[in-house]
């Protein structure tokens, strides 16, 4: 089998790529515009990697979707902060520059994962999101975050008349707050551009109190990357079983507050450290517009927690 994996580099990108190369033979294909976490791979036989945005590389990106078996599109900007500040890039990327690379894969007859987002499910009040049951609930126009999850949301639907119509294979996948090492990096932690695990390490390590919008009160299902991978490469073996399919990936055992997050993180950075949990920074709770900005049409999210009764 040969693979294609678009923003190899990324967090799930370069985590899908060390499983399929220990534990498979076959070859894969990339592309990202860095390559920091995939320097133990270079010179695999089965690993090719290109240097590029796939906006500026769309005729090699053709002729690889020509030559491959299975696509993976996942380059996208996932940080919540850009969201408001670069809303129009953040469109462009996620749903336009992704929707040439659809309909490639309609073009070519490929078989297409696409990564969608657990923030599709928006403010929803249901306990858990059913792929099958879940009602879409976004905020106003105004708030300008739900443009990351209205892009992922639209190709989603795009993905699914596709397939109806023009006899696209696709598997569709909502990853729930994925998390291990690759994730961020302390670089972009440091501008506020992580993911809250990754920010939470950045405030210790530089001594600084760690912030909470409205006091981290809110829940997420956190998820091992390792698990999470799993289940993806599941997926990628059993193209009958999940042919036409959308699947939350997640783990609803795992639901904690942000505020839980941050204290855990700390009590083992100081296990680690070999300090005392009371020399660290402590927790405090912040407007969440003073974090993201008064212009940030923020809104937050209550609860994520994932039904996994399909994917089982």
């Amino acid at each position: 089998m040969r693979v294609l994996i678009l923003g190899v580099n990324g967090f799930i990108g370069s985590h899908l790529a060390d499983r399929i190369l220990d534990n498979t033979d076959w070859e894969i294909s990339s592309l990202d515009i860095a390559q920091t976490n995939i320097q133990h791979l270079k010179g695999h036989s089965n690993f090719l990697f290109n240097q590029g945005t796939i906006s500026a590389e769309h005729d090699w990106i053709s002729q690889e979707i020509r030559e491959c078996d299975v696509v993976l599109p996942l380059a996208a900007i996932a940080q919540p902060k850009l969201y408001g500040e670069q809303p129009l890039k953040v469109f462009e990327l996620d749903f336009e520059e992704n929707l040439k690379i659809i309909r490639l894969c309609v073009e070519h007859s490929k078989r297409v994962l696409f990564p969608s987002t657990s923030e599709v499910y928006g403010i929803s009040g249901d306990d858990k999101f059913s792929e099958e049951e879940t009602n879409f609930v976004y905020g106003p126009t105004s708030k300008v975050r739900w443009i990351y999850a209205g892009s992922k949301q639209l190709l989603e639907r795009l993905i699914y008349v596709y397939g109806r119509d023009a006899n696209l294979d696709y598997t569709i996948f909502r990853p729930f707050n994925w998390i291990g090492p690759r994730l961020d990096s302390l670089e972009a932690a440091r501008k506020g551009y992580s993911r809250a695990l990754t920010q939470f390490f950045a405030y210790l390590i530089d001594g600084k109190p760690i912030t909470l919008n409205n006091g981290g009160q809110q829940r997420r299902s956190f998820t091992d990357i390792t698990d999470a991978i799993d289940v993806l490469f599941k997926i990628i073996e059993s193209p009958d079983i999940c042919n036409r399919q959308i699947f939350n990936i997640g783990n609803p055992e795992n639901c904690v507050s942000i505020l839980e997050l941050a204290e855990l993180t700390r009590q083992i950075f100081a296990e680690v450290a070999g300090v005392e949990i009371d020399s660290l920074p402590q927790c405090q709770s912040i407007d969440p517009l003073e974090y993201y900005g008064q212009n940030s049409g923020f809104q937050d999210i209550e609860h994520r927690v994932p039904d996994i009764r399909k994917i089982r």
